[in-house]
């Protein structure tokens, strides 16, 4: 192509790999033809290259079953479209189970692909060697089998992506690097490239492992490091049977794949091994690079590999390979608009599954351009999960060690990782320790999930069973409702907004009329243009022209972006999470025991419940506000830091006078389940309106300034809701028995009719409970007379519909 560059477009993609060159012929596809592709080099010369072409569809959460679903469906679609190949081959893929546990993390994870219409067969042991009759099966408890799963050729699917984007209008260039992302008023407006400069209103990042150090020029967090992976390609043999479907052996760390009569062998290991560690920051010429052999920590792995196919031990090694690919430190991918600079969108990330999952990834970020917003749950793959800190080189360098082993490491429920730990303590951490706290991450915290009781060792055993800390939650959650507790809420987003327009933009980006009298509190959500919820919180005026938004801690950078996105310039806004601590006093003894280290009135008559005012505890000031996400008479006490560990101490030498517990966040969600409240993020996202989610009690329309998505949103309300939430527990209900969690399909009789998405065991009322989403016409009446399930690891478990949360509203609002 013509080395004269265009002057302007409405979106670069800089990063010619396979995730750009599926963003660019997405967005080409859906209407935005002024799309060009910026490459450094060549198209794959960054990792693309390299990668071992693994198809597979079956992901560790339903999102990204989803996306890679749709890749391997799209790549059989463009190679018929260009009449290029992609060297697609769908032997099928297998992955094996040596221990229980993993054998039940498989069954779980085909139990949730049934909802995406992806094929997967449980296997037994002599079904699976019948496929992989080469296989040494003596440790092999079962497996799956997905039969339209695969191998491809890398640089076959992005040249097959490129022409088709080309096809549609895109501008590809080669050997033109991007030297600067021109940025004015936080905005994206253009590229400086070594030919020119090209104006233009959006930039996607599809960078990869450049990502981190690219964003970090322009005050941009992109939290990504690249690691050393490792293959090996065998000499041809002999014995090989051809056409083998891809193996997995999770267990070992292993991928196997045939090609052509060779083998080759991959690792995802622990311990990784950074790349570039020296200056930490990857080569701006590095091209089809590879690093030296490293033997000695390939060789344990390559050990397993002899153990599950003994034809290996006596085959030749015809390449060791060693190259870098980019990781996360959750292994999701970075998918959206960045929080610093608008219109700057990521796709990269994608932790050595780029080839399986970049078709899907290039139509969300395409989708979401387009669109401004999101219209699925994608927030566990959007780059607002993350928060500053995140994208540090001292985290990241030392996070990615542990997360490429994640990969086929086990992902236990409420895992919590070891590295990068104890990025932000609160000021009473070590009475919190002392107190049996086991910690878990929350943002940027390190927050207590259970406290261990008679002086157990505070430590997750993990299990898709029994939880080992459910006598803890059992305790907090009794004593709560009888006694009093103690609940560390620090960690939630804080956000002030002050100005003679703050009332104004909150009425405009709420969707409940927002009360404008000080002290008042009203909870409700925030849309975006589609009617889909962005946000859950709760907005308290301090005073006049003060407002406090609080919302979810792990929310943090996204509320903050969405809130800010839609502010006037001339508003004050401050991020105030770490500068206050907060404390939950709830439970019965809650007031008496406020009461008792203050001097201000907490009786019903001088605090009403959604109210809060500054009262003194001690001698120093603090917010009170009497809500509660747990559904028991309480109030939250914001304190200063500095007067924090005070505080703490004065409530626990008063507490003793009241039986109070310190409770963790397991007990608080288990609480909010038992009253009934949802959770962003897997209850509520931009998926869900407020008519599906039965929050429309928080919806004004009666209020004088429009908000954001009202407009979709009477739409919505004049059609008939095809989905709605429902509340489930299981008939026979035992404490792990099973294990309910999320995406576990729910049916009607012998047909999957939606799709959990919380789960907790209550044993306050002694059930297994489950929040979801049915497809559905019947009531709630009339469903109770049916019978419905809910499936966990391939096995149906009978289930009921609670027409209400088991916590009666009246105790709720005590």
């Amino acid at each position: 192509m013509s080395n004269v560059i265009p002057k302007n477009s409405k979106v670069v993609v800089i990063g010619g790999g396979i995730a750009g060159c599926s963003v660019a012929y997405h967005l080409a596809k859906y209407g935005w033809k002024d799309t060009i592709l910026l490459e450094r080099d060549q198209l794959t010369s960054g990792t693309t290259w390299h990668a071992a072409g693994l198809v597979g569809q079956l992901g560790a959460s339903s999102i990204i079953t989803r996306l890679r679903k749709y890749s391997l469906d799209l790549y059989k679609e463009l190679e018929k479209k260009t009449d290029l190949s992609t060297g697609l081959k769908q032997n099928g893929a297998i992955t094996i189970a040596s221990t229980e546990e993993r054998l039940q993390e498989l069954l779980r994870q085909a139990t949730a692909a049934q909802l995406f219409d992806v094929n997967v067969e449980v296997l037994n042991k002599k079904q699976t060697k019948a496929l992989y009759p080469v296989i040494n099966d003596e440790d092999i408890l079962g497996g799956v089998f997905m039969p339209e799963d695969g191998q491809a050729d890398p640089v076959g699917v992005t040249n097959v992506l490129a022409k088709a984007a080309r096809m549609e209008g895109v501008q590809i260039f080669e050997k033109t690097p991007v030297n600067k992302i021109l940025v004015k008023n936080k905005k994206i407006i253009g590229v400086q490239t070594e030919l020119g400069v090209i104006d233009c209103e959006y930039v996607v990042l599809a960078t990869g492992m450049w990502s981190r150090q690219i964003g970090e020029d322009i005050g941009v967090s992109i939290p990504l490091y690249p690691n050393e992976h490792f293959y090996i390609i065998t000499e041809p043999m002999k014995d090989l049977p051809k056409n083998l479907p891809v193996l997995r052996d999770y267990n070992s760390c292993l991928y196997l794949k045939e090609d052509a009569g060779k083998m080759l062998v991959g690792i995802f290991e622990p311990n990784a091994k950074p790349a570039f560690k020296e200056k930490g920051l990857v080569p701006n010429d590095f091209s089809f690079g590879e690093f030296p052999d490293d033997f000695d920590h390939f060789e344990p792995y390559l050990e397993k590999s002899f153990h599950r196919l003994p034809m290996l031990e006596n085959t030749g090694i015809r390449k060791f390979f060693s190259g870098p690919e980019s990781f996360t430190p959750d292994t999701q991918y970075l998918l959206g608009e960045t929080s610093e600079v608008r219109n700057l969108y990521a796709c990269c990330g994608f932790n050595s599954i780029g080839i399986a999952s970049a078709g899907g990834a290039g139509r969300v970020t395409a989708e979401w351009i387009i669109n401004g917003h999101m219209n699925e749950d994608l927030f566990s793959l959007d780059i607002k999960r993350f928060q500053k800190f995140n994208s540090s080189k001292k985290y990241i360098m030392e996070r990615v060690t542990e997360t490429l082993g994640d990969l086929y490491g086990m992902h236990w429920p409420y895992k919590q990782h070891k590295t990068s730990r104890n990025q932000r303590l609160l000021p009473y951490h070590n009475e919190l320790k002392k107190a049996g706290a086991c910690f878990g991450v929350s943002g940027e915290y390190e927050r207590p999930m259970w406290y261990a009781l008679h002086g157990e060792e505070a430590e997750y055993k993990y299990s898709f069973d029994y939880q080992n800390w459910y006598p803890s939650v059992e305790f907090e959650t009794k004593n709560t409702t009888t006694n009093v507790g103690l609940f560390e809420l620090t960690p939630f987003s804080k956000y002030d907004i002050k100005g003679e327009l703050a009332y104004t933009e909150l009425q405009k980006l709420c969707t409940a009329n927002i009360k404008n009298e000080i002290g008042h509190a009203t909870y409700t959500q925030m849309l975006n243009e589609s009617g889909g919820i962005e946000t859950d919180l709760t907005v308290i005026c301090i005073e006049n022209n003060h407002f406090r938004i609080i919302s979810s801690a792990a929310t943090r950078t996204h509320d903050k972006a969405h809130i800010k996105k839609h502010l006037s310039s001339n508003l004050k806004f401050k991020d105030i999470t770490d500068d206050l601590v907060c404390l939950g006093i709830f439970g019965p003894k809650s007031r008496n025991l406020i009461s008792k280290i203050s001097n201000s009135s907490f009786e019903d008559e001088m605090f009403k419940f959604s109210t809060g005012k500054f009262v003194s505890i001690g001698s120093k000031k603090v917010w009170a506000q009497r809500l509660s996400y747990v559904g028991e008479l309480g109030f939250e006490i914001y304190i200063n830091n500095d007067d924090a560990k005070e505080i703490y101490q004065i409530i626990i030498e008063e507490g003793k006078n009241h039986n109070l517990s310190h409770c963790g966040a397991h007990a608080m969600d288990t609480m909010r389940m038992e009253s009934g409240f949802l959770h962003w993020g897997h209850d509520i996202s931009p998926e869900e309106n407020q008519y599906e989610a039965g929050l429309n009690f928080a919806i004004s329309y009666k209020k004088e300034i429009d908000f954001i998505g009202k407009e979709s949103l009477l739409k919505i309300k004049e059609k008939k809701q095809n989905r709605r939430f429902i509340m489930l527990s299981l008939k026979d209900s035992t404490p792990g028995s099973p294990l309910l969690l999320h995406e576990e399909p729910i049916y009607l009789e012998d047909k999957i009719i939606g799709r959990t998405t919380s789960g907790n065991y209550s044993f306050n009322y002694r059930k297994n409970l489950s929040f979801g989403y049915v497809n559905l016409d019947y009531s709630n009446e009339e469903l109770s007379r049916m019978n419905l399930y809910i499936e966990v690891a391939k096995k149906k478990y009978l289930a009921r519909v609670e027409p209400t949360p088991l916590k009666d509203k009246k105790r709720r609002l005590m």
